[in-house]
């Protein structure tokens, strides 16, 4: 790949916050390629499984593997290994993200070793394979699939999210406990893949730091509501990695803290990304064009900023309770809570549907004048409901623009970087006929 390519996938960065990401991404793969050299047990792992600080409680090193096809497709190397998966028979309509990382590993099989030129040096063999429920049906079956290529042991992990028109009051105490001993089976596994016993005391400390981490987080995204906003979703398409990838490490709570830190001084300042905020937008919902991230800079010539997203959104606010001291049962019970959330304030609504109910939250509190989804062609899961979504928003902000850019997550065979800035050209002029109409 050459320089020039390298330079055009990535996008503008407005924090220096942002600027640190990619020596971290470097970072946690040399780190977990050294764990391996150790013989330290390592785990391929999917974000959003609630198993992070168990798996940390036990020394386990976590390997993120939506985040390695991400990665790929950055740097526009994800095509061969989505050939690969290919050629052994996976359609190309599959997950972009598990076409890149069955092909991965069913060539690194095929080889014997690390692929040639891997990014940032491959992924190291796992140890274990943890999949979960949550999102999609490929995040269950993906890691099924790698027995063709390797004889790791699995554990799948059911994650419930409660139904939009369910009494949660009445669903909330088998939920939780249903969460609990998926929870307490997965530890069950990992005791018996590493010989040692859980250290529940350590557990506890771990889980009462990622809630402090999650709250700096969630502080810093807050002041994007101010006007000017002091960051875009360029930098929060990298500023989220620590968090779903690293939660339990200590740097990420400080990393966290230096950039609300960061924000705050901005906000205070009057200091906004840009200098000429004209329009600000929301990315709703689908996962962004990972091979393409430049795109998002093309708004910026019509002087709009993405204020906020509804893609890899920050947790709900959660409170441990005093009265509970088994952090298993913490564990679930924030799950529930924060799987629950937007269901609840969906019904108090009105009967909203939650992925509506998310952006129209985030088009009252930042001030959005228009909205993009993303239409990704292997990645249904982001996709479905978009044109729901749309409609609903129109029911409570009648004529707010809404512009459907299409292409994948990883797949560049399916950008059009004309027809997408056409596209964009046109959808500006609706939103500042929109903006005109309701100041």
């Amino acid at each position: 790949m050459t320089p020039e390519a390298t330079e055009k996938t990535s996008s503008r960065k407005f924090t220096e916050s942002a600027g640190k990401i990619r020596t971290v991404v470097k970072r946690m793969y040399k780190q977990a390629q050294q764990a391996k050299e150790e013989k330290r047990k390592v785990a391929y792992c999917m974000v959003m499984c609630n198993y992070e600080e168990i798996l940390a409680a036990m020394d386990i090193v976590q390997v993120y593997t939506e985040n390695y096809a991400g990665l790929c497709a950055v740097k526009r190397q994800a095509e061969c290994y989505m050939d690969k998966a290919r050629a052994e028979g996976y359609s190309d309509l599959l997950c972009g993200y598990a076409q890149v990382g069955i092909g991965f590993d069913a060539m690194r099989h095929e080889l014997g070793e690390m692929p040639p030129d891997a990014p940032d040096g491959g992924m190291p063999e796992p140890d274990m394979l943890l999949g979960c429920s949550m999102g999609c049906d490929p995040r269950w079956k993906w890691y099924q699939a790698l027995g063709r290529y390797q004889d790791t042991p699995i554990y799948n992990m059911d994650v419930l999210m409660p139904p939009s028109d369910a009494d949660m009051d009445a669903i909330k105490k088998h939920s939780v406990r249903y969460m609990a001993e998926e929870l307490r089976g997965l530890i069950g596994f990992l005791e018996e893949q590493t010989g040692t016993r859980m250290d529940y005391d350590r557990l506890m400390t771990i889980v009462r730091q990622v809630e402090e981490t999650r709250r700096w987080w969630r502080d810093a995204y807050d002041l994007r509501k101010a006007i000017p906003t002091p960051m875009t979703t360029q930098d929060h398409f990298v500023l989220f990695v620590p968090h779903h990838m690293m939660l339990t490490d200590s740097f990420t709570l400080e990393f966290y803290k230096g950039l609300y830190d960061e924000l705050k001084e901005r906000v205070d300042n009057g200091i906004g990304a840009i200098d000429d905020e004209r329009y600000r937008l929301l990315w709703g919902v689908g996962l962004p064009p990972w091979h393409s991230m430049y795109i998002l800079d093309y708004f910026l010539n019509f002087g709009a900023v993405f204020a906020a997203e509804t893609a890899y959104m920050v947790p709900e606010a959660f409170e441990i309770p005093a009265d509970i001291n088994d952090p298993v049962e913490i564990i679930a019970l924030r799950a529930f809570e924060r799987n629950s959330a937007l269901q609840k304030r969906g019904q108090e609504a009105g009967g909203v549907p939650p992925l509506a109910q998310a952006h129209l939250e985030r088009i009252r509190d930042f001030s959005i004048d228009g909205v993009v989804m993303h239409i990704t062609r292997s990645c249904r899961a982001s996709t479905m409901g978009q044109i729901l979504v749309r409609n609903v928003i129109r029911d409570y902000y009648p004529d707010m623009p809404a512009m459907f850019m299409e292409s994948d997550i990883i797949d560049l065979g399916t950008f059009s970087d004309a027809e997408t800035k056409n596209r964009i050209d046109s959808f500006m002029e609706m939103v500042d006929a929109y903006k005109r109409k309701v100041s």
